[in-house]
C-alpha cells in the first residue's frame, strides 16, 4: 500500500483545533485527546490521538476528512489493511529502525 516516504505531515487539524480536541462517544460524552501526529497518505489524512489521562494506552487512529462545508471531521478507520497499514507507518515514524 504505501511506504514511509509517501507520509507528508500536516497541521490542518491543529490550526483548526489546537494540540486538545474533544471528541464524543455514543453516549454524548465528551472525552479529551492530545493530538500526537497528522499526516497525508495518498490523497488521505490520519490522525493520531491519545485520551488524555490514558498515557499506557494506544494511541488511536483516525482517517481526517472535511464536509461540503470545509469543516475537518475524524471517522473510525474500519477497514483492517488500511488500519494496519497506517498504524505500521506511525510506528516506523515514530520509532524508526537502526539501520544496521
Amino acid at each position: 500500500m504505501y511506504d514511509l516516504q509517501d507520509m507528508k505531515e500536516t497541521n490542518q487539524l491543529r490550526d483548526a483545533y489546537g494540540d486538545d480536541i474533544i471528541l464524543y462517544d455514543d453516549r454524548e460524552r465528551s472525552m479529551t485527546y492530545k493530538l500526537l501526529a497528522e499526516f497525508l497518505l495518498g490523497d488521505r489524512g490520519y490522525a493520531v490521538l491519545q485520551r488524555e489521562n490514558a498515557k499506557n494506552e494506544e494511541p488511536e487512529l483516525f482517517r481526517v476528512t472535511s464536509t461540503a462545508g470545509g469543516e475537518l471531521e475524524l471517522e473510525t478507520i474500519d477497514d483492517d489493511e488500511e488500519w494496519e497499514n497506517v498504524s505500521e507507518l506511525y510506528d516506523e515514524m515514530t520509532f524508526p529502525q537502526d539501520e544496521m
